[in-house]
């Protein structure tokens, strides 16, 4: 959904230039003479010139208050997304408890400005439609980095493309599906600001931000509880940056 997208968007933009060594063999990655300089062009581009003084903005004049009710809000609009996602992987308590925050949120929550189901224990569903793939089986496919886009799969882009334009539009019109979609692009930015180090003292950022997504792939269709096995030379992360992203 969205929310995936823009995460592994933003991780991709957030790094700075540092010198890229010779490129290595990754089985999983068979694009990345074309990856590497559409990564270069999504971070010092659209990042360095459009996204990231956006989000700096954004921070400085937005109390983290009326943040919070955008992210609760941006969550609640897909929580229908989540639903069907979570139904379609057999995790009908999931689906339930998704159902559940979206008629709480949208009526007690006041449009899903506020909260309210987590307080009574109806926690955050996050299911999108790659994971899905993901548990009926479907390969990852090749790594691709997409203009605008950032990191992703050939599994996780198709999935992104119904979670981000197919399902939406059942109960979203366009603008509104647009205005979501920079919401959550801009809140996802500015949340990373305090990641930026942790990318910007990697050696090869264009690796680290692969690694990081694939670990957070396999977190996310386990459902934090990946099976143990050996990346090929993969870094480890800390569980709080895997959290955040």
């Amino acid at each position: 959904m969205l929310k995936k997208t823009f995460i592994t968007l933003t991780a991709v933009l957030l790094s700075a230039c540092a010198q890229v060594p010779p490129e290595k063999e990754d089985p999983r990655d068979p694009l990345q003479s074309i990856n590497r300089p559409l990564y270069d062009f999504n971070m010092d581009v659209l990042d360095a010139y459009i996204l990231r003084p956006v989000a700096v903005g954004y921070v400085e004049v937005t109390p983290a208050p009326v943040r919070r009710s955008v992210v609760n809000f941006t969550n609640n609009i897909v929580a229908p997304t989540d639903a069907v996602n979570a139904a379609l992987q057999g995790k009908a308590d999931k689906t339930g408890i998704a159902v559940a925050r979206f008629l709480v949120n949208t009526t007690v929550g006041i449009g899903g400005l506020f909260d309210v189901a987590t307080s009574l224990g109806l926690d955050y569903v996050d299911e999108d439609f790659g994971q899905t793939l993901g548990v009926w089986g479907v390969g990852d496919g090749a790594y691709v980095m997409l203009p605008g886009m950032g990191p992703s799969t050939v599994r996780n882009f198709t999935g992104d493309m119904v979670d981000n334009f197919v399902l939406p539009e059942i109960a979203l019109t366009t603008p509104q599906t647009i205005l979501v979609f920079a919401l959550r692009v801009v809140e996802t930015r500015a949340s990373l600001i305090p990641q930026e180090s942790l990318l910007n003292e990697s050696l090869d950022p264009y690796t680290f931000v692969k690694d990081v997504y694939y670990q957070r792939q396999l977190y996310e269709v386990y459902d934090g509880n990946p099976p143990m096995q050996e990346e090929p030379e993969a870094e480890d992360y800390d569980d709080d940056f895997l959290e955040n992203l």
